[in-house]
């Protein structure tokens, strides 16, 4: 079984880097949202962005450097579908609904596209010199709301992935003593490290956090038994389990339902309330409801705002 697990999960990005999908995911093509088949079987949406047009209002208001170079850089770390991962049939092209977003955001204000990976923890500290904005499923925080401008533009939560059937019965509240993969910088590891300090107040063994540098590591730690369970969003687990062929699946628990936000340089405010009143458009002329609901998204917002209050 072992064995069986390990091949089909050489890697999370084994399974969505082998997804066929056509070029045209960052284009668009004519007509309404349609699906490419993968070579296993698997679909993912091809959204067509052909009627988001430039609106001359909002592209007045880009800054001066962003115009003259004629494109907006996104950085993002590309391993977390379905809101940003590498498929395509080379296996390197970004698709996923942040990038369907920046997409039409990019559209709106007359600007191309230049959606650049990094590694999640190196994003927010180069806002404003090397990505004009970050688009990697960021929970609102008051911890980020601090070092950055954010824009509201998702509902979301977190939850554990595990093991069909959850052989382990593991719960939100009974994760002493067991051994948790994580990523390095997300939410979800400062909120494992408060899990593990209450576990040893109480006289219980600390949680075995086993920190990675991506989900995809952490899904892969799990499906190889090197865990028992994967702690990150649920809009990220939840397509994880779907792909998995029936191997794992999520809890039926959240916590920490928050919002999720494109983030921009904290000395950029002006620009973090451009790009929500260009998500504003988007949602008033529906394309943000046919990008989200293409990917399967639920937790859609009824506006974009700069900096929303959070209890994160």
């Amino acid at each position: 079984m072992k064995s069986e697990m390990t091949k089909r999960f050489k890697g999370w990005t084994s399974i969505v880097s082998i997804l066929a999908v056509s070029g045209a995911l960052l284009a668009g093509c004519s007509g309404t949202s349609e699906s490419q088949t993968s070579s296993d079987g698997d679909t993912i949406p091809n959204v067509s962005l052909d009627g988001v047009q430039k609106s001359e209002q909002l592209s007045a208001r880009v800054p001066s450097d962003i115009a003259a170079r004629g494109k907006l850089i996104v950085g993002s770390d590309t391993t977390f579908a379905p809101a940003e991962f590498l498929a395509g049939p080379d296996g390197n092209t970004p698709v996923g609904f942040d990038v369907d977003l920046s997409n039409a955001i990019a559209k709106k204000l007359g600007l191309d596209l230049d959606f650049q990976s990094a590694n999640f923890d190196s994003i927010l500290p180069a806002l404003g010199t090397k990505y004009d904005i970050g688009a990697s499923a960021f929970y609102i925080t008051k911890k980020r709301l601090e070092a950055v401008n954010m824009v509201s533009y998702q509902k979301g939560g977190s939850t554990l992935l595990v093991k069909a059937g959850n052989p382990h019965g593991l719960t939100l509240d009974n994760l002493c003593g067991q051994t948790i993969a994580v990523q390095t910088g997300s939410t979800q590891l400062d909120d494992l490290q408060e899990f593990s300090k209450k576990c040893q107040d109480s006289g219980e063994q600390a949680i075995d956090a086993i920190e990675l540098k991506t989900n995809a590591e952490a899904i892969t730690r799990l499906s190889t038994d090197g865990a028992v369970g994967v702690l990150s969003g649920q809009t990220l687990l939840g397509y994880a389990a779907t792909q998995s062929h029936g191997q794992l699946e999520t809890i039926d628990a959240t916590y920490n339902a928050g919002i999720d936000g494109i983030a921009v340089a904290k000395s950029d405010t002006e620009f973090a309330q451009l790009i929500a009143d260009t998500i504003n458009e988007l949602i008033n002329d529906g394309t943000y409801a046919q990008i989200m609901s293409a990917w399967g998204q639920k937790g859609l917002v009824e506006r974009a705002d700069v900096n929303p209050e959070t209890s994160m």
